[in-house]
This record gives structure tokens, C-alpha cells and sequence, in this order.
């Protein structure tokens, strides 16, 4: 690309951010003071992004220019140094600087980490990097397997409210505070709120001999009736020629979605093993025809993602909201799991005011299609508190958004965290492998390299956790010796345009 065109296209750019900065200001305003450069960062952020980059990093790369690849923290200076080095290398005069507060590259970087600090640990370390591990239920009474944990590298320990009761839980928690002060190793205390539970209900089915079982036997091509009635399921039948006579029919453990979903959504059970399609629909039930089958059977109590739905689901349930004070009073952090939309946030907000609980860490998981679509206002509203994470749910959002496009969504998530200097936690299957039969695979070591990028990675329970936690320590001591964060093409994205298009209404 010729200078000259290069020059003209970058300024346009340059333009275009510093005319939104009373947008940007407009919304720094009503954020924590400790994220109010960061606000309008993001939304400068999002300026940028709303162009295609791509065409200007190999030329400015061979003029020995900063070609925009890491911009995410610093997005003003970042691009205003670029454009006074081209004039400079023209010899054409500059004087395009605005009264606009600027983040430099040092800056951001420091911004960055103090969220960190402030969100999870303070403590100087080898590596940056948190280590989160989910606590199995032994936890509760084996404390030697608690300190085995904090030793081999532990800081924050995961109490998942979706499992377990009040009286293991709070025997977790006595653990974990008695094993920090004998260690004298700080460890703090994260929460996942359970939300709704998206599921398919309880299945009680006799076989041919006489004993019950609780899944039903799936084909692809197979028609089967997905219902908020009472039932305990029922089995296909087919004829001689594999014709189908009767449909299975099976529960959901909230009726709501029935009334939500519509012909034609995507309906995925289990993990996203089985992919089902609405063919028809009834005031209480929906027929579904199984297009993808990777498993024989689906059972009682599997999870139930919905990509294309509307979901009218409320982000916090009675059960969330009797459990927020036992969170507030024993937690250090906790993860918001079923955030769609800036809406709730102010909701959950609200609610941690009525108790109150100010010094709470609040981690917003994105794990569905509609959180990532909103991700940018949902960032900007959870900036109103100073303790604020994203944790990025792999495992639900690749179901909901597709396994082909898991590595660019987590990307492009990353990014926009960048922006915001907000710390992101990286979960959901790291090491998985190692943790459950004590050997890791190639491919999750080398996601678990990746993972230096954020600021915290998070492990599930297995039989060999304790190999697992030393495995990724390691890893993450010797990959932040290489690299902070790394380089990417830039295309336009429809995130950023969407984004500035919902802010500006």
C-alpha cells in the first residue's frame, strides 16, 4: 500500500475515534472510578474495530512502524504514534493531538495487572497467571488433600453451588482457611451462582428385563417429544422396517423453555453431543427430529442448550438469590453464570446492594451466544464495580456458537477484556485429560500454553489434580517467560459495529 493512501486512510480512522471520545466520556462517567480510563478505552476499542485492519499491518511492520496488532490496551496512543511516525517519515507536520487522556502502552499494562491484584491475588510470584481449581467433594474432609492442592500451586479455590449442600460446602470453606493460614499461602474462595437449570428431567423407564433405567435409546432421523408435562419419558417404537410408530417423549426441568422455543431452533442435549431440530410445537411440548447423534442414549438431568432461542428465563433464580448472602458472607469471589444481557447486570447489582456486599468479586461467565453477542454493554455495566472478571465458558459457549468457531470467539473475548483491562479466567476441559486418568494429551498442552494469556485459568476435579495443578504452573511459568499476549490480523468485527450501533440508541 502506497503511503500517501495509508497515511489518509489511518487519519480517517483517527478521526473517527477522537469524534466518539464525548460518547466514550458520556459512558466513563458512570462507571468505578478505577475503570474510568478504562471505559473509554473499550469504547475507543470498539471504534477501531469497526474497520478492517488487515490491509495496514505488512506495511507499517516494513517501515519498522507499530502495525496495530496489540492496540487493545492502548487504542488512542497507539494508533496517534503510528500516524505522527508516518508523517514523520513524510515530512509532513503534525499536530492532530487532542485534549484526550491518554493510556500508553506501560500504562495499560499496569492497569491491567492492578485489576488483577484487586480481583484476585496480591502476593509476588513467579507467574502472573492465577491457577483456580474446582474442589472435589472429598475436599470437605480430607485436609491433607487440601494442602496438596495450595502447595503444588492452588490460589483459588472453586466451590461449584451446583453440587454438594450447605453443610459440605462451609466444611470446604474450613478447610481452605485453615490450610492457608498453616501454609501461610493466601487462597481465596470463588462461588458460581447455579442459575437455571436448563436440563432434561428425571427419566424412570422399565426395560425388557425388569430393570429401570434412566435414559431413553436416540437414533438420527428419529422424532422425539421434548414436553413441560409431568412424565418420567417413554421410548420410540419402530416397526419391521424402522419405520417410526410412536415418538419418545421426554421432560425438562423448566417448563419456560417450551413457551420459548419456535420451529426451526436448534435444539443440543448433553454437551452438544445430540443435535435435535423443532419440527413442530404444541402449547406444551415440541417434536424434535435428531439431526446428529454422538451419543446412543440421552438421559435423565443432561444439559439442554438452545443457541437460536429467546429465552425469557430470569438470570437469577429464587435458589440464587437465597444463596447470595451465604456467597457474601464466605466468598471472595463469584461467577455470575447465566448473565445475558447489561440488564442483568444491574439486576444481580441490585441485589448485592439490598444485602449489602461491596467487596464481593463478580465474574461474569459467558457461556451462551447472547452474552458474547452483548459482551461490550455488559462489560461497560459491570465496570460500575471495581472487582469485575470474565471467565470464558468453553464448554457451553462452544456449543451454543459452534466448535469450528470456539478459538476466534475466546479470541475476540480476550480482546475486548484487553480493552476494558479487565482480568479473564480461561475454563472449562484445561488439562482435563491429565486431571482424570493422569496422562495430557498433546492438544490440551498446548491449549494450556495458551492460556498465559489470561489472567487466570481454571481446573476441574479429577483423580489426578494435584499432577494437573503442578503440569500448569510450570507451563504458565515458562510460557510468561516468552510471551504476554500475541498478534492477530484484525479484521472488522460485526461485535464492535453491533456494539456501537445498540450504544448509541
Amino acid at each position: 500500500m502506497y503511503i500517501k493512501k495509508l497515511y489518509r486512510e489511518l487519519l480517517e480512522i483517527y478521526q473517527a475515534i477522537v469524534d466518539a471520545e464525548s460518547a466514550a466520556e458520556k459512558i466513563a462517567s458512570g462507571v468505578h472510578p478505577n475503570y474510568t480510563l478504562s471505559a473509554k478505552n473499550l469504547y475507543r476499542y470498539l471504534v477501531l474495530r469497526s474497520y478492517d485492519l488487515r490491509q495496514y499491518h505488512d506495511t507499517l511492520s516494513d517501515m519498522g512502524i507499530s502495525s496495530l496488532r496489540s492496540a487493545e490496551g492502548y487504542v488512542y496512543s497507539n494508533l496517534y504514534h503510528v500516524i505522527k511516525n508516518l508523517s514523520l517519515v513524510q515530512g509532513i507536520p503534525f499536530e492532530k493531538e487532542f485534549d484526550i487522556e491518554v493510556i500508553g502502552y506501560k500504562r495499560s499494562k499496569k492497569i491491567l495487572r492492578k485489576h488483577a491484584n484487586i480481583l484476585f491475588n496480591e502476593t509476588r510470584k513467579r507467574h502472573f497467571t492465577e491457577i483456580m481449581v474446582t474442589l472435589p467433594e472429598e475436599a470437605a474432609e480430607n485436609k491433607d488433600l487440601v494442602r496438596r492442592m495450595v502447595e503444588n500451586g492452588m490460589e483459588i479455590a472453586r466451590i461449584n453451588l451446583s453440587q454438594g449442600n450447605l453443610d459440605i460446602w462451609q466444611k470446604m470453606i474450613q478447610m481452605i482457611k485453615e490450610v492457608s493460614t498453616e501454609t501461610r499461602i493466601p487462597v481465596k474462595i470463588y462461588m458460581d451462582l447455579a442459575g437455571p437449570k436448563i436440563r432434561t428431567s428425571r427419566i424412570e423407564i422399565m426395560n425388557q428385563k425388569g430393570k429401570l433405567k434412566d435414559s431413553i435409546p436416540i437414533r438420527v432421523g428419529e422424532h422425539i417429544i421434548l414436553t413441560k408435562r409431568d412424565t418420567k419419558g417413554k421410548t420410540s417404537t419402530f416397526g419391521e422396517r424402522g419405520e417410526q410408530l410412536e415418538q419418545a417423549e421426554i421432560g425438562v426441568m423448566l417448563g419456560t423453555i417450551i413457551d420459548d422455543v419456535q420451529i426451526d431452533d436448534d435444539v443440543y442435549f448433553d454437551d452438544g453431543a445430540i443435535k435435535a431440530v423443532v419440527v413442530d410445537k404444541e402449547h406444551d411440548e415440541v417434536e424434535l427430529v435428531i439431526r446428529e447423534c454422538y451419543k446412543p442414549k440421552l438421559s435423565a438431568f443432561k444439559g439442554i442448550n438452545l443457541p437460536n432461542t429467546k429465552l425469557s428465563l430470569p438470570s437469577l433464580t429464587h435458589y440464587d438469590l437465597e444463596m447470595l448472602p451465604f456467597i457474601c458472607q464466605h466468598a471472595d469471589l463469584m461467577g455470575y453464570s447465566f448473565v445475558r444481557r447489561p440488564e442483568d447486570v444491574i439486576k444481580l447489582y441490585a441485589e448485592l446492594e439490598k444485602i449489602p456486599c461491596k467487596d464481593l468479586g463478580v465474574i461474569f461467565k459467558i457461556e451462551n451466544r447472547e452474552a458474547f453477542v452483548n459482551l461490550p454493554m455488559i462489560l461497560f455495566e459491570g465496570m460500575k464495580r471495581d472487582k469485575i472478571g470474565v471467565m470464558i465458558a468453553r464448554g457451553d459457549l462452544a456449543v451454543e456458537i459452534g466448535f469450528d468457531r470456539i478459538s476466534e470467539v475466546q479470541n475476540q473475548i480476550l480482546w475486548l477484556c484487553e480493552a476494558a483491562h479487565i482480568p479473564v479466567i480461561w475454563a472449562t476441559q484445561v488439562l482435563e485429560t491429565l486431571a482424570k486418568s493422569g496422562i495430557a494429551t498433546r492438544a490440551e498442552i498446548s491449549d494450556a500454553a495458551q492460556s498465559a494469556q489470561a489472567e487466570c485459568v481454571m481446573l476441574n476435579k479429577g483423580p489426578y489434580i494435584l499432577e494437573a495443578i503442578k503440569v500448569l504452573k510450570n507451563i504458565l511459568i515458562k510460557m510468561e517467560a516468552h510471551t504476554v499476549k500475541k498478534k492477530n490480523a484484525l479484521r472488522a468485527l460485526n461485535l464492535a459495529k453491533n456494539a456501537l450501533e445498540k450504544l448509541g440508541e
